[in-house]
């Protein structure tokens, strides 16, 4: 490029000796004549440009990994997935987004809401980086950590005849119209356990998916809503929501991976998660 030691020297900012020796020890090292002088100047050969030219393709590729480790320090790996059950996404999550993105509007956020067999699969495909769940995770090669534990609540429209009482036994609900998740739910069946040991026959039962929904229907009349505290006291303006006895608790667990360590961006969202699980009032 400069054409001679001694310029070539100034821009590496070294010695006119130190470029020669430099010079040499290439030439030895790769068996080729990279220079001839010419009128007191040095001019590369064909194989010193065919060279030239492979260590350029060499410094491109360096120059490409050290913005990627830029981008990566800056972003993580650019995209966090997270998966979550309809209830937790509607109550807890938005809260925590809203914080994660206020610190971390470089990364790019995906949430999956999903039931949970859905959920565990894509943490062991990879898929998700971490879950939230109110579901027991017995998966292999997934950990599992308990942030919080409450119990279930009813729910029910504030003209419902239940609603005057300061807290609800099953015995009430002898002949009510109950509102609840569909039997595969884990707090399905607590409930269901605790109808039957106190001899309770509901008027009619209806099942759902979701717990939403359930607290939908409480405010239309149909019933009293049995439901995580969680979704309920999203409804709270709207339902009037009481502790229910037999207590029947319900876990907010996030899961992992066992395989694979979170991101700098999960380990982020993660905390936020205990943090606002931490300060969030009982029902």
């Amino acid at each position: 490029q400069t054409g001679t030691v001694t310029a070539a020297a100034d821009v590496l900012h070294t010695t006119q000796p130190s470029v020669s020796r430099l010079l040499a020890q290439l030439a030895y090292e790769t068996r080729l004549k990279l220079f001839d002088h010419h009128h007191g100047r040095l001019r590369p050969t064909p194989e010193a440009q065919a060279l030239l030219a492979v260590v350029e393709l060499h410094f491109e590729g360096m120059d490409a990994i050290a913005l990627q480790v830029a981008a990566i320090r800056r972003a993580g790996a650019g995209m966090l997935r997270i998966g979550c059950t309809p209830a937790l996404a509607l109550s807890v999550l938005p809260q925590v987004v809203h914080d994660f993105i206020a610190q971390r509007p470089d990364v790019h956020l995906k949430l999956d809401t999903a039931g949970m067999s859905t959920l565990q699969a894509g943490l062991v495909r990879g898929t998700h980086e971490l879950v939230l769940t109110t579901q027991p995770v017995r998966r292999a090669g997934l950990d599992a950590e308990i942030l919080q534990r409450r119990n279930m609540v009813a729910v029910m429209h504030p003209t419902h005849p239940l609603a005057t009482r300061a807290r609800l036994h099953a015995r009430d609900l002898h002949q009510q119209v109950l509102l609840t998740l569909s039997e595969n739910d884990t707090t399905y069946q607590q409930f269901r356990r605790a109808l039957q040991q106190n001899g309770v026959e509901p008027r009619a039962v209806v099942e759902t998916s979701y717990s939403s929904t359930v607290c939908m229907m409480a405010g239309a009349g149909t019933g009293v809503g049995i439901v995580n505290p969680y979704v309920a006291s999203v409804f709270a303006d709207e339902l009037v929501v009481r502790r229910l006895l037999p207590a029947m608790p319900v876990d907010v667990v996030m899961a992992f991976s066992a395989q694979a360590a979170l991101s700098q961006a999960g380990q982020e969202f993660a905390q936020l998660v205990r943090r606002l699980l931490r300060t969030m009032p009982a029902p």
